[in-house]
């Protein structure tokens, strides 16, 4: 027999039968192999009866199993069932709560599981404690006109699509953020919650063909303001070229003022459906500007804040995408969109 088999209980038993085959007898055996003559005796008739399928021993593996498939599918259900929807008096499930449920409802079948278990088969299916996030439908009824404009113009004119809207409100006081500190040594702010001097809005434009990002910190939302913005895209796109335009619908962005210059200097204002924010391209760059400008920052005016971002975005039109790679994601998201065989901004179809 070779060592290499990977079992030495298959090993230990073929010695066994090996002796046994060689005339030695029981007691003689079981000093060979450290064991109890009356499991020696067991293998040698295991052998008899069915060959060499005694190397291999068939054992129940324990107690039976507890807790049935049907018992795990309905913990998972319940789990995933909104407390308030079982007439609990809570909004949320924490696991003590959850095991009481389980072990005491009236009306379900009743399963008696321990925190721990019941952590385990949360975990084997992938359910985790997570915050609740919130979606507005948009009641727009030119949702889908506006949304198919949007992509036709992202789609075939990224060279001359530009983004505008506001980010804020920017305020002095300390911000939380997170950085990189020496375990139990985090970075500390003063505890300092009073907005000093006033909020500020960083009026911002974004280039879709270009990845590039800029604009102004102002003091308020204003049409003059939007207006101002307007006329930086114009002149960013000299020629008399159509320019397109994608902004939400504050009332500071569609005044007759705004609009007869837009329509004087070919300038097409695309408007996001209402509640429908994420729309705009430029929604996904205000992300970074939070997290490493505004987060865990403490600038003492908005003078030396405003600083801080102009460097920023300096820096990031500085490491702006390559405009092969920002088609190739163009490319590829219509190739999704195409193989999915649903519009963008349209949700999946339900399964009937």
């Amino acid at each position: 027999m070779r060592r290499q088999t990977g079992s030495p209980i298959r090993l230990r038993r073929a010695m066994v039968i090996m002796a046994s085959a060689s005339g030695n007898t029981v007691p003689a055996i079981a000093r060979l192999v450290q064991g109890d003559e009356d499991a020696i005796r067991e293998v040698i008739h295991r052998f008899n009866e069915i060959g060499l399928a005694c190397l291999d021993p068939r054992w129940a593996g324990g107690r039976p199993r507890r807790i049935s498939e049907d018992d795990e599918a309905f913990i998972v259900e319940m789990a995933r069932t909104r407390p308030q929807a079982l007439d609990q008096p809570f909004t949320r499930w924490s696991l003590r709560k959850l095991c009481d449920y389980l072990a005491h409802n009236r009306g379900h079948r009743r399963v008696g599981v321990s925190r721990e278990r019941l952590r385990e088969f949360l975990h084997h299916h992938k359910i985790s404690f997570q915050r609740t996030k919130t979606w507005k439908e948009s009641n727009d009824p030119q949702i889908e006109a506006k949304l198919a404009r949007i992509e036709h113009v992202t789609s075939h004119f990224p060279d001359r699509v530009f983004v505008f809207d506001e980010f804020g409100p920017l305020t002095i006081r300390p911000h939380l953020g997170a950085s990189w500190a020496e375990q139990g040594h985090p970075d500390r702010l003063p505890a300092n919650y009073h907005k000093l001097c006033g909020v500020r809005q960083f009026h911002a434009c974004y280039s879709v063909g270009d990845d590039t990002l800029w604009g102004v910190v102002r003091a308020r939302k204003s049409a003059d303001n939007t207006l101002a913005a307007l006329q930086s895209i114009r002149r960013a796109r000299p020629g008399g070229a159509p320019v397109y335009v994608i902004l939400d619908n504050l009332s500071a962005h569609k005044g007759w003022k705004i609009r007869s210059w837009a329509a004087r200097n070919k300038v097409e204002l695309c408007f996001t459906p209402t509640y429908a924010s994420w729309a705009n391209p430029i929604e996904a760059h205000f992300g970074p500007l939070r997290t490493f400008v505004v987060a865990g920052s403490n600038h003492p005016n908005h003078l030396v804040a405003t600083r801080a971002l102009h460097k920023y975005l300096r820096w990031r039109n500085a490491n702006a995408r390559h405009p092969d790679v920002l088609a190739a994601q163009r490319r590829e998201r219509a190739r999704v969109r195409s193989e999915r065989q649903h519009r963008w901004g349209q949700t999946a179809a339900r399964a009937a």
